[in-house]
């Protein structure tokens, strides 16, 4: 293949990245191919600082529990907290809370609000429902968040229940995060006579959440507003994950995944009602095509969180890619000639940034073959995708040395 990528090679910039979109995005996505590898959190963290002081950015999102986010928003924002603590509860992943680059990402967030008015402190969040492929967490911290901040503030007539009466539906939490229940339907409760109560009345308490909302726009803070409707979406969201964790038919893990991503898009949303966010994530959450994964039931597909919110949003909404030549550590070498990380692995630069539509243009209809990865925590760049990336960052080689 005799491609010239050069003419659309660039330095990995904020202002670079902002010259090869149509519009200034609400929601700026980068997808990473794997998880765990420092290298791109730290090309991550290049971005968004350069974000922040270049564009008036002041958020960034990672995939993490939305929930254990909150700790760490409050470190950055309000020096709640030590560092190592917030390492290490803040984060719902071990290769997150593991990371040197997360940790100077939380560090150097709260050196520069030091000092600063809150309008212009940065914000940390986590995006992911309190859930991962293995499991989900039990909805007892959202639902009690949620009624706790409703029952301070509005007539208790008005209450759907009780918090005695949630404890005693939601009874031990080991029942809700049984880790066999995701491989076997029979050993969820989300179908459970109380399971089914609590999604009744979780959706009244967000009911009159909303119904309350002059009383609540007079007498609370925006950020308490912004939390309890949070503790609502995830309190919902929970229940009906664990409800559908207990189905047995074939499309259950399509279920699954799709409401993932529903919850993921929620959140985000919301987040960019309040200004442009960064968001970082795998590339399957993020991409405008259908997902694709093949699990222990066989193949699954659905729509992710990107796909989502660039219907919802448009230009609002800016997908970037990232590519790589190799993870010797884990196996993968030189990519081929005939793929596009091997086309973009002739270039130069050890980083760069691609402009993905005029890439396709000079492919033409002979697009190179999909590369195939030796090892399964990688995912190539697929090259049928290409047209719906608004560019791509081609990192060279990561290395663990």
């Amino acid at each position: 293949m005799t491609t010239d990528v050069k003419p659309t090679a660039h330095a990995v910039t904020a202002a670079a990245v902002m010259g090869l979109l149509p519009a200034r995005p609400r929601l700026l996505a980068l997808g990473e191919p794997t998880h765990g590898e420092d290298t791109l959190l730290e090309v991550r963290n290049d971005l968004f600082r350069q974000l922040v002081e270049q564009e008036g950015y002041r958020t960034i999102a990672i995939e993490s529990d939305c929930l254990r986010g909150l700790l760490v928003d409050d470190h950055v924002r309000s020096n709640r907290g030590t560092l190592d603590d917030v390492m290490e509860r803040g984060f719902s992943h071990e290769w997150f809370n593991a990371s040197p680059a997360n940790r100077e990402l939380v560090r150097w967030m709260r050196a520069h609000n030091e000092g600063r008015p809150a309008s212009e402190r940065l914000r940390f969040a986590g995006v992911d429902g309190p859930l991962e492929i293995t499991g989900a967490e039990s909805p007892r911290q959202a639902l009690t968040a949620l009624h706790g901040y409703l029952s301070a503030r509005v007539d208790a007539d008005l209450l759907p229940c009780t918090a005695d009466t949630l404890d005693h539906l939601l009874g031990s939490d080991d029942r809700w995060t049984d880790p066999a229940a995701m491989t076997d339907p029979a050993r969820s409760v989300g179908r459970s006579p109380e399971a089914g109560r609590l999604r009744l009345l979780a959706d009244d308490l967000v009911a009159l959440l909303d119904e309350q909302t002059p009383h609540l726009l007079a007498t609370t803070s925006r950020e308490d507003r912004y939390r309890a409707r949070l503790y609502g979406r995830t309190a919902t969201g929970l229940l009906r994950y664990h409800f559908w964790m207990a189905d047995a038919s074939p499309a259950r893990m399509a279920r699954l995944c799709a409401l993932r991503s529903s919850m993921m898009a929620r959140n985000l949303l919301a987040l960019a009602a309040r200004g442009p966010v960064l968001v970082h994530a795998h590339t399957s959450h993020l991409q405008r095509e259908k997902s694709t994964m093949r699990m222990w039931q066989g193949p699954v597909e659905w729509w992710s969180a990107g796909a989502l919110l660039s219907a919802r949003l448009g230009e609002g909404y800016a997908f970037v890619a990232t590519a790589l030549g190799t993870i010797r550590h884990q196996g993968v070498d030189t990519p081929p000639p005939d793929t596009v990380e091997g086309l973009l692995y002739g270039l130069p630069q050890d980083r760069c940034l691609i402009d993905a539509p005029r890439l396709a243009t000079a492919l033409g209809d002979a697009r190179p073959a999909p590369r195939v990865s030796p090892w399964h925590g990688y995912s190539p760049l697929d090259p049928a995708h290409l047209a719906g990336h608004d560019a791509i960052v081609f990192v060279k080689d990561l290395s663990r040395d």
